[in-house]
């Protein structure tokens, strides 16, 4: 689940939420999250949290001092006992910058990255998906390229099948309990992503979404564990 303050990470575990992203500014996709924020979580909340490592909103093409300061908030994600982190690095044609976000890998190592979103927006996602396994994330989250999950489930499906057990495709856009069993179905990923932005604004509503959410996930696995088509 994505979440920008500590009242909707608190909702989104109770719940049933088993990991958060943490950031701040959704309006604007996330940014990085302050050091008393991920301070906060981390005291408040046991489920595993990666933080949004994001120096502004627009696009994923970041200059020398963007740059560093991407560095300087990994190293405050690892301060604050942040579970993990979540980026992504784009040249300006539009590919995956293998170098620089190779070099934030290691430097958040051992915690895993997940790329997150600028994926969607690359030239050529199968080939995409091969320079992020080079560049050492564990996990990419994307719509297959489409506005939403939903719209993207086609090439979210190919792109779990190139992934095999390399790297972990995690369908996010969109997702909501009206839609995700079709989604779990078409695609086959084993994780799920949502903000539930519809609900946002209503902590009870987000609360109710998130276990709602949480119900299907349950239900489906179940099912598609003891599926012919899945085995």
């Amino acid at each position: 689940m994505s979440v920008e303050s500590l009242e909707a990470a608190v909702a989104a575990v109770r719940g049933g939420a088993d990991r958060l992203e943490l950031c701040e500014n959704l309006s604007v996709g996330g940014v990085t999250p302050g050091a008393a924020l991920m301070r906060e979580a981390r005291e408040q909340i046991a489920v595993p949290i990666f933080a949004m490592i994001r120096p502004r909103g627009g696009d994923f093409v970041y200059n020398l001092a963007e740059f560093e300061e991407m560095k300087r908030q990994i190293g405050l994600a690892r301060a604050a006992g942040m579970d993990g982190v979540v980026f992504g690095i784009l040249t300006r044609d539009r590919q995956v910058d293998v170098a620089r976000n190779s070099v934030l890998v290691k430097l958040a190592a051992p915690l895993p990255v997940t790329f997150h979103r600028a994926f969607d927006e690359l030239m050529d996602l199968v080939q995409g998906l091969e320079d992020v396994i080079a560049a050492g994330a564990t996990r990419v989250l994307t719509s297959g390229g489409a506005v939403t999950a939903e719209e993207g489930c086609g090439k979210l499906a190919a792109l779990v099948r190139q992934a095999g057990k390399q790297i972990t495709i995690l369908p996010g856009g969109g997702i909501r309990p009206s839609n995700l069993r079709r989604i779990m179905w078409d695609t086959g990923a084993s994780e799920y992503h949502s903000g539930l932005s519809h609900a946002r604004r209503k902590r009870e509503e987000f609360e109710a979404g998130v276990r709602e959410l949480s119900r299907v996930l349950e239900e489906e696995a179940g099912k598609l564990q003891v599926s012919p088509a899945r085995r």
